[in-house]
């Protein structure tokens, strides 16, 4: 979708002439009262769910969450996924041209906001004629989007589902975000983010990157027990400072070098830092309470005990608040032991919860 109109950020940069990449999955009622947004985490995009016709390993990163007859039942709900803007997967960012200058934007791109990507869905929104979205729903960066939608536009929710997220990142997060960064922009092939026009890519960077996030994502107890102390080759060591050993080294080397063949690391930058600015707090003098007094959606929160980067405790900071504010919510922290990628995968109860939330969703609109 083309948009003309400038969009002005948060940072008082305005965007001009932009498009968004989005997929929909299911129809849409006659109401128009059935559709649930889907938003995407980090390196994720608008491709939900489903395969690609004739394309091999093309599944959508939320297929066992979206689509007939599961926990989001497409048969049901019209379902939308966005690419946010500064992405790397259609909607346009760094690698697209910046139609002032004739070049690609590179570092020029400006630096975006949660809340400049919820005005850009709901401009979105705007265009397919949906005014009130039955469900907002997303995990981990996804999860800040769902609820600052709630506090952005609270007229426009009905239902805010936020999973694996929090109300802001910890030091230690913005800290493990910056040494990515780091590795990103020392990397001698970043050329200070313009390196499209010298025909290369910081790989070094970017695998260093994605081996810290991955590290972030996973629990001990889940590297323990797949990988342990388990060496790559044979049972002695190569005595090597240098050499591949232990098969968790292999394993997250061949996560970085997955990594960096498609991500842009200007989109990277980008997004890390929206991560580190999302604080709907800091307009209240740090107090939660006082900012979900916007809110109006009903909500579900959902944590897993095992993620040590968005803790159950920062899920129940957000619960706490909106209880002080007497708003309608259902929580449920997961005993689950995979870390934060726990939101991606095939728990049962957790997919029960969500099943039943919909569920709720649907009984609710046909009494009405």
């Amino acid at each position: 979708m083309q948009f003309s109109e400038p969009l002005v950020l948060s940072s008082g940069v305005t965007l001009v002439d932009y498009h968004l990449s989005y997929e929909t999955y299911g129809e849409l009622n006659q109401e128009k009262s059935n559709a649930v947004l889907i938003c995407h985490a980090l390196n994720a995009s608008h491709h939900v769910a489903g395969v690609y016709a004739g394309q091999e390993h093309s599944e959508g990163w939320w297929d066992n969450m979206v689509g007939p007859g599961k926990p989001v039942d497409t048969d049901r709900f019209f379902v939308i996924g966005v690419n946010n803007l500064g992405s790397c997967f259609g909607s346009t960012g760094p690698m697209h041209t910046n139609p002032q200058t004739g070049r690609n934007y590179g570092a020029d791109f400006p630096v975006v906001t949660v809340e400049d990507w919820v005005n850009a869905q709901a401009r979105l929104m705007d265009k397919l004629g949906i005014h009130t979205l039955a469900a907002v729903m997303g995990g981990s960066l996804g999860g800040m989007q769902a609820l600052s939608w709630s506090l952005q536009y609270p007229e426009r929710v009905q239902h805010a589902i936020v999973i694996a997220s929090a109300p802001n990142l910890t030091a230690e997060n913005i800290a493990f975000n910056e040494v990515a960064r780091r590795a990103i922009v020392t990397d001698p092939h970043f050329h200070g983010g313009h390196f499209y026009e010298h025909g290369v890519v910081p790989e070094r960077g970017l695998r260093i990157a994605r081996m810290l996030g991955h590290i972030t994502y996973l629990s001990d107890d889940v590297m323990n027990s797949k990988f342990g102390r388990k060496l790559q080759e044979g049972d002695i060591y190569q005595y090597s400072t240098q050499a591949i050993e232990f098969q968790i080294e292999s394993y997250l080397r061949y996560q970085g070098d997955k990594f960096c063949k498609y991500f842009d690391a200007n989109t990277y930058l980008l997004i890390t830092r929206a991560l580190d600015y999302f604080d709907p707090a800091r307009d209240f003098n740090g107090s939660l309470m006082q900012a979900m007094a916007r809110a109006t959606a009903e909500f579900l929160v959902i944590s897993f005990t095992t993620d040590w980067r968005f803790a159950p405790a920062r899920s129940r900071e957000m619960v706490q608040a909106l209880v002080a504010n007497k708003r309608k919510l259902s929580y449920a922290e997961i005993d689950a032991p995979h870390g934060h990628d726990a939101f991606l995968l095939d728990d049962s109860r957790y997919m029960n919860v969500v099943r039943a939330y919909f569920d709720r969703i649907t009984l609710a609109g046909e009494k009405k």
